[in-house]
């Protein structure tokens, strides 16, 4: 996936990028042609590091009905010459998602759109699960044909026919068409007894039954298509296409080490464990570790120390993800040493790990702490990381309201939405100012859950704009339940409220 360019927040693309309500609200007053320009940049170059947990897709849409935009950049988009050798769905996407919801309210040329690329495009599946959604049985029964042409005739054209059909994100249309399509019938019934098959068929080697051989087994290579979850009696899923070498199958091999560790360790192995914990090979020294962080042993701690500050990469990295899961009252005590400025180790990998543990489970006096690392981390890395969102978290969780300028911050500059939805969430506890300020702007947010925290905490009165926003939010049929149910719960206060 591509690293998407983001221009600065304070410009109508970058606002727009982002998914900020003020992005809308800029969109709408400036020239026309500008936010049709702006608003296509954004819908045919996704902006979101990661479209798994970002929304814009209904957010685009609605301006494009705002603006009562043409739609001749996505069909650009979607059929320019790139489509014709490549099918990542990175490209086309968002461009087919907001087609989707343009489709539901009522465009025509969307919907047209979508059947026609259903039926040529490269990323087709996309255009058809959006259709599954959208179209009547007889747009649906049309496309079969095109569809069905794509798998050719023959033993490896039916079993990818029967792949598909079993992985089918929407199946209505396959339901459709196996009423006029004998092959697609015949695939839809033979698909269980493929899944089923190549359950039973697996196979792959397992450790011994002793602690020794589990920790050996930890560095043997590739866990195969059955691996330690079978061991223990749960099948896991087949990896084909995986690296036995890669930091996930490595990672995966030591976790299911560790799990195989708690069927088979004995009182008498704890110092084999504990041996293998401080200088094992780097499967088996992952697998002890987890295995005793796991059981609450007396040294776990220790023992992370010094793998925290071991030479290979791979084991700070396995050392750092464990601290992240321990609690109790003596991991806390341990954490506030490591992430106390005062330590000199606080901006180490340690002090930042055990800052987050705070900020995950610390108690109200740990605020100030996680505000120094939230400060730290933004002077350093700005506002990007994947730990970041557990520091925003941690402040919001702990009100700490020495954390609201970084927190407004982050809210404004985040190039991703779900980070900028923490923030909001964090800031609706710390920031008395709130309802009034960054809720207003959250009504017209493109995620989801921050419109819904935006219609529970936004101040009604004082900005003429709320309640025609909130009207609006409440008769869009597009609209999540969860927030049409908060929208309306707050239309009915503030009209008892004015009463």
């Amino acid at each position: 996936m591509f690293e998407p360019v983001i221009a600065p927040s304070a410009s109508l693309l970058g606002l727009l990028q982002r998914g900020r309500g003020d992005g809308q609200l800029h969109a709408l007053a400036a020239d026309r042609a500008e936010a049709i320009a702006a608003l296509e940049e954004c819908v045919t170059r996704d902006p979101r590091a990661d479209w798994q947990v970002e929304s814009r897709s209904l957010y685009y849409a609605r301006l494009y009905m705002e603006l009562e935009a043409s739609l001749d950049g996505i069909e650009d988009h979607l059929h320019s010459a790139e489509d014709l050798v490549s099918d990542d769905e990175s490209r086309t996407g968002l461009a087919l998602s907001v087609l989707g919801h343009l489709a539901a309210y009522g465009r025509r040329d969307a919907l047209l759109m979508l059947r026609e690329y259903a039926a040529t495009g490269a990323n087709w599946a996309w255009a058809l699960d959006e259709l599954a959604l959208r179209d009547d049985d007889r747009g649906l029964l049309l496309l079969g044909t095109a569809v069905l042409d794509r798998f050719p005739p023959g033993p490896e054209g039916d079993a990818e026919l029967r792949e598909f059909i079993r992985n089918a994100y929407e199946p209505r249309p396959w339901r459709l068409w196996a009423a006029y399509h004998p092959r697609v019938a015949a695939a839809s019934e033979q698909s269980p007894f493929d899944l089923w098959q190549r359950q039973i068929n697996r196979s792959g080697v397992t450790p011994g039954w002793s602690t020794a051989d589990v920790l050996a087994w930890a560095d043997q290579g590739h866990l195969g298509n059955l691996g330690a979850d079978a061991f223990l009696g749960r099948p896991e899923p087949v990896r084909v296409d995986e690296d036995p070498s890669g930091p996930d199958a490595v990672d995966r091999r030591a976790a299911a080490a560790a799990r195989c560790l708690t069927a088979v360790v004995r009182p008498e192995d704890r110092p084999v464990l504990l041996e293998a914990a401080r200088d094992g090979l780097p499967g088996a020294r992952r697998a002890a570790l987890r295995y005793l962080v796991d059981q609450r042993d007396p040294a776990a701690l220790e023992l992370i120390e010094a793998a925290a500050a071991d030479v290979d990469d791979r084991i700070v990295r396995a050392a750092l993800e464990l601290l992240g899961r321990m609690r109790g009252p003596e991991v806390l005590a341990q954490a506030r040493r490591w992430a106390d400025p005062a330590s000199g180790g606080a901006d180490s990998a340690l002090g930042e790990t055990a800052v987050r543990l705070l900020a995950d489970a610390g108690e109200p006096a740990d605020a100030p702490l996680v505000v120094a690392g939230l400060r730290r981390w933004i002077s350093v890395r700005g506002v990007s990381g994947t730990g970041l969102g557990s520091l925003v978290d941690g402040a919001g969780r702990l009100a700490a309201a020495d954390a609201v300028p970084v927190l407004r911050h982050i809210y404004g500059e985040a190039a991703s939405s779900e980070l900028r939805g923490r923030a909001a969430r964090a800031l609706a506890v710390t920031d008395v100012h709130f309802p009034e300020g960054p809720a207003v702007e959250c009504l017209w947010d493109c995620e989801e859950s921050t419109r819904e925290l935006a219609a529970r905490h936004v101040a009604t009165t004082g900005d003429a704009r709320v309640l025609e926003r909130l009207r609006r939010l409440a008769a869009d049929p597009a609209e999540e339940a969860e927030v049409h149910a908060a929208v309306r719960g707050r239309l009915t206060a503030a009209r008892e409220f004015g009463r």
